[in-house]
């Protein structure tokens, strides 16, 4: 009791003071270690297949599908090899049959898997196939730079790093075929995920990082990237659905906690970088590689640029009127690109190091009126134990946590109305590693 009563005395000089980022050296290390060269060199590697179209050759060595599908496994098995066992590859193969034609295609996902000690899964995602004007021309140039080169260079280039870290979660790194026909591939590691029981905690799919200008607006900015969180999960029970109405939590479902967790990490650790929640499942109308991961109960997320540019995104290369047009090397921007690569990579690395998150979070005087919320929790039932926890505190019309309290104990006492705030807990270790958060809700 004695530290509920020092919170009481201390709170609101405690949580209005100022915001302090402890970074970990080891993770500020492998993002200073982010290598636009390598990542530049893997773009125009792909760009050099001339077209990573899924109606393409795969038995071409030299353009096509199968051939790019070949030199990721190569260039990963590499990085493999290397990493004293930390990290293995495959290729997880599907069939689906292409547009307008009774042929079966066979695809190959290529995965990369960093082992860690305990039973977590975190994926990366991005696709590796491209496309043109024409999505059903197999032959036509598709040199897919940016969608989605871009997000692969960015995951072969964690993999370098990360492939080195001893970790506690696994971390899988998925690329994707079969995205631009209908996001095949992601449908497959989905079923799979769901299939085998993994236990994935956070799916951050890369689509489109490394463009910063806008069609038509002519605006410019590789300081700002955004993330796309479902509000409402695409999976949910009667059950769940009555907690998520009694609780007013149609704002805080586990991938918006994600997408939160992400913000916080990436501009911890990245520099001139601002992370913009999106309040979308996606772009508007449209999809990506995460969606099937959402509608299979994966908590599951979008990274991709602010500011997206049409007269490069599925558009064949051509210039008219001194417009060019066209998804190539020069519509990149390094800079931009390495900045994103770091926040996927600070946020994948601190999860990934972090205690499992604290369970059955309850708000404990829910049908009491007061003044004073009592929160309690129970430690989590694997990994390490937590040094502590931090107890998250926002107004209910605030897109992000406000106030970050540390605390030894598994029970809370604040002098908050519950009508006008919104809680959740995350486990801490002693380097400050911390959990995804556990929003607190009360039972009906």
């Amino acid at each position: 009791m004695k530290s509920l009563l020092i919170l009481f005395i201390l709170l609101p000089s405690l949580v209005w003071g100022q915001v302090i980022d402890n970074r970990d050296a080891n993770i500020s290390h492998a993002v200073n270690q982010i290598s636009i060269a390598n990542m530049k060199q893997t773009i125009d590697d792909l760009v050099g297949f001339h077209t990573r179209n899924n109606l393409s050759s795969q038995t071409d060595p030299n353009q096509g599908i199968g051939a790019a599908a070949r030199y990721l496994y190569n260039r990963l098995a590499e990085y493999a090899s290397s990493s004293n066992g930390r990290m293995s590859v495959e290729n997880v193969t599907y069939k689906a049959t292409a547009p307008r034609s009774e042929n079966e295609l066979e695809l190959a996902n290529v995965v990369a898997t960093i082992h860690g000690s305990d039973s977590r899964v975190i994926a990366l995602l991005a696709h590796y196939d491209s496309r043109g004007g024409n999505n059903n021309d197999p032959a036509a140039f598709a040199p897919g730079a940016n969608d989605d080169g871009s997000g692969v260079a960015a995951l072969l280039e964690i993999a370098r790093l990360l492939s080195q870290q001893p970790l506690g979660a696994t971390v899988k790194l998925m690329l994707l075929s079969g995205e631009e026909h209908g996001l095949w591939g992601a449908r497959h590691m989905a079923k799979i995920a769901a299939q085998e029981k993994w236990n994935v905690v956070a799916i951050i799919n890369n689509d489109m990082i490394a463009n910063a200008e806008g069609s038509e607006t002519a605006t410019h900015d590789n300081t700002t990237v955004r993330i796309f969180s479902e509000g409402i999960p695409a999976v949910e029970t009667d059950a769940q659905r009555q907690q998520r109405v009694y609780n007013s939590a149609e704002n805080d479902s586990p991938s918006r906690q994600l997408a939160r967790y992400i913000k916080e990490v990436g501009e911890r650790y990245v520099d001139n970088i601002t992370v913009q929640l999106i309040y979308r499942n996606d772009r508007f109308g449209r999809g990506g590689d995460h969606t099937p991961f959402s509608r299979e109960g994966f908590t599951a997320v979008r990274l991709t640029e602010v500011n997206e540019n049409y007269d490069r995104t599925h558009r064949d290369v051509t210039e008219r009127d001194g417009i060019r047009y066209g998804d190539m090397p020069w519509g990149i921007d390094w800079e931009y690109l390495r900045k994103n690569t770091g926040v996927n990579l600070a946020s994948a690395f601190n999860l990934a190091l972090a205690p499992f998150a604290p369970q059955n979070v309850r708000i404990d005087n829910a049908s009491r009126l007061t003044n004073i919320i009592e929160i309690s929790w129970q430690p989590p039932q694997q990994g390490k134990t937590p040094k502590g926890y931090y107890v998250l505190v926002r107004k209910t019309d605030v897109s992000t946590w406000e106030r970050k309290i540390f605390i030894a104990d598994t029970r809370i006492a604040l002098p908050l109305s519950k009508d006008n705030y919104f809680f959740a807990v995350q486990s801490v270790d002693d380097d400050g590693h911390e959990s995804l958060p556990v929003f607190a809700i009360a039972a009906r």
